[in-house]
Order: structure tokens, then sequence, then C-alpha cells
């Protein structure tokens, strides 16, 4: 312990770093999971804050006074201090991250997500939830289940990413981070000609010059040093690196965001904006991603909006905006359909989003002659 000892006299800061605490790896997993999860939670938050919701009877939309309060609710202002487009944007975004959501509908007819909750389970009675948190206030009434709107995302493969391998990713790439930093590192020599030893005070005034030297060759583009007798100042620096290590940092975090949006469902080219078969890729995302999600919104405000009378007699909640098709895109695919009889004028307007319209000859099927029978008609190869 003798030598560490006379090191450790000769710099007072390495000696304090021995008891130093660096949350050096802990930072970094931090980084890296918000980048893999924000980047791929919002991109579908933001897709499902497009959304209009419908009240809709027989595929028309109700504009009685219920109807039109609850659409007020959900596609214009849900309570005083969100707009519609970052209630659903939060939304989807809490369900994702952490795994649930629930929603209250106050005194004041305001939609609020909360916070933080407990949940009580029964058998054979709804559950409820209490100590329902909204910000830095706490509801002291019990919500039963049909009172509020809960929603469970219910996907263990992301709940058990993050928790182990955004560790591992954590680890690996601070370790990449070092050694980034160690293969960029600046590295030189200094030699001093000395006819005696250098004391204590000495080395300390030789170890700040040398400090401003390197600080000096560090910070500005022009640097111009005083050259001593007996002090030489040479650099060590072999450039084997040429970014490598930058690049493979990059990737590593472009790896991981990869691997959340494959949970996820989402297309890893729409998410790095990839234009290379955009069309399919948008196709897969409506329909393996968006779609599963707006189905779950839907069902869960059909059952706790709409009662079970209602909704025989034709009224429900239909979500629009994100999963119909661009009628120019398909308007071939259109004709054939009304030209084949499988669908009248409004059947179509309705599977594209919009409303049927009172137009008799909307609701007729049509077949044009291209797709009537020819069995039983004469002349032709069936004459004698």
């Amino acid at each position: 312990m003798g030598f560490l000892d006379t090191i450790l006299r000769r710099n007072k800061e390495l000696e304090s770093m021995f008891d130093l605490d660096i949350p050096y790896d802990t930072s970094h997993r931090a980084y890296l999971k918000k980048i893999a999860l924000e980047t791929n939670i919002n991109f579908i938050a933001r897709t499902i804050s497009q959304c209009d919701f419908r009240i809709v009877k027989d595929g028309k939309k109700r504009t009685d006074s219920w109807a039109s309060d609850w659409n007020y609710l959900l596609n214009v202002r849900p309570n005083t201090d969100q707009s519609a487009a970052d209630f659903w944007q939060r939304f989807v975004s809490k369900l994702i991250y952490e795994n649930e959501i629930l929603v209250i509908l106050s005194d004041n007819n305001d939609l609020l997500i909360a916070d933080s909750f407990s949940r009580d389970e029964y058998a054979v009675y709804p559950d409820t939830f209490r100590d329902v948190t909204v910000k830095d206030y706490t509801f002291r009434r019990v919500f039963r289940m049909d009172e509020v709107f809960y929603l469970t995302y219910n996907n263990e493969k992301l709940t058990k990413f993050m928790e182990g391998m955004f560790e591992d990713y954590g680890e690996l790439f601070s370790r990449m981070m070092e050694s980034s930093k160690q293969s960029n590192q600046i590295r030189g020599t200094v030699s001093v000609e000395a006819t005696q030893a250098l004391d204590e005070a000495t080395q300390t005034k030789l170890q700040a010059f040398i400090d401003k030297l390197f600080n000096a060759f560090r910070k500005s583009p022009i640097a111009i040093v005083p050259k001593l007798k007996g002090f030489d100042y040479n650099e060590v620096n072999d450039g084997s690196n040429n970014g490598k290590s930058v690049d493979e940092l990059t990737k590593l975090k472009k790896d991981l965001t990869n691997d959340v949006a494959n949970i996820l469902g989402i297309p890893i080219s729409l998410v790095h904006g990839d234009m290379a078969e955009y069309d399919t890729a948008l196709e897969a995302y409506i329909k393996f991603c968006i779609s599963p999600f707006v189905k779950k919104i839907k069902d869960e405000l059909n059952a706790k909006i709409v009662s079970k009378t209602e909704y025989i007699n034709g009224t429900k909640i239909e979500v629009r905006g994100v999963t119909e098709i661009n009628p120019l895109e398909v308007a071939d695919a259109i004709d054939k359909l009304i030209a084949s009889g499988a669908y009248n004028g409004n059947e179509i307007r309705i599977k594209l989003g919009d409303e049927p319209v009172d137009n008799p000859a909307l609701d007729e099927y049509v077949r044009t002659k291209n797709y009537e029978s020819t069995s039983g008609t004469e002349g032709g190869e069936n004459e004698q």
C-alpha cells in the first residue's frame, strides 16, 4: 500500500474518486429506454389522436343532446385542460407504457385520465377502483367498473423486454461509449529536462501548465503556445477509429428501436421514414397495429356509453378517420363491387367512412351485363 499511498498523495482528486458513485450505466439505460419507447409509442399515439368518434344509429349520426354532449367530449374537449388530440395521445401512451389505463367521468362531466389508482377485484360483482388520483387530487369516492373506462394492453412481451433487454442494451451501450471515448482520446507525452527531483509544489505547477496547454489545443481551432527549452509536448494518436464507434452506437440505438417496433407491430420502415414499399408498410401498420387499438377503444366506449337496448336497436359508437381507405385509391375496386351487385352505393359509403345519404338510387343493387349469367341463352355454340 505504500506505493499507492504515494500516488494518492500526489493527486488528491484521484483519492476522492475512490469514494465517488458514478451512475453512468443507469443514465444511459434510461436514455436508451426513452428513445426506443417514445419513438414507437408516440408514433401510435399520434395516429390514434386523429380518430373521429361518432355516435350513429343505422349508419347515420345521432344529433340529439345526449349524442352531441358525448361527441363534444370525445372529439373536441374531453376536459378543461386538454384538447381531444392531446387527450387521446396521452391515453394511448399511458396504455402502452403502463399496460393499463383508467378514465373517469367527473361530476363536472370531464373525462380525466387517472395517474394512479387501486383496483379491488370481485368474482360476481363489478370490480371497483379506489384512491383514484388525478394530478394532485385524490377522489374520496369509489368508482365501479361500469362507471369508468378501463383498458388493458396485455402485451407481456413488451413488459418483459422493458425489464430485461433494456438493461442489457444499456450495459452494452455504456461499454461502447467508453470504448469510443478511449478510441478518440487525445494522448500526449511531455518530456522535461530536470536536474533535480520534483517536489509536490513543482509537480502541481507543471501539471497546471500542461492542462493549460492541452485546453488550448482542444478548445481553439488555432492554438499558439510558447516553446520552452527542455520542455517537449508530443501527441500520440494513431487515428485508427475513423468514426466507426459512432456508427456502431447509432446502429445500437436503431436496433433497439426496431425491436420495440416489432413488438408493437409497427413496420420499421415507417418508424425511420423509409419510403421504400411505403404503401405496403402503411397497410400492414393500419391492419395489424392500429386496428386492434381502435377495436379495443371502440368496444369499451360502446360497453360503457351505449346501453344494451340502444345497441340492439342500432345505436353504436364508430371510430373513423384512420382505418378507412382513400376512395380515390380504390376507385376501380369500388366500380367492380357496385357493378357486380355485391354492394350498393350507401354500403360503399359506409365502408369508406362516409354516412349513407337519402337517395333511393344508392340503396339499389345494380349488376351490369358483364356480370349477368349467360346460362339458358339461345344461339351461339348451343345451336344445333
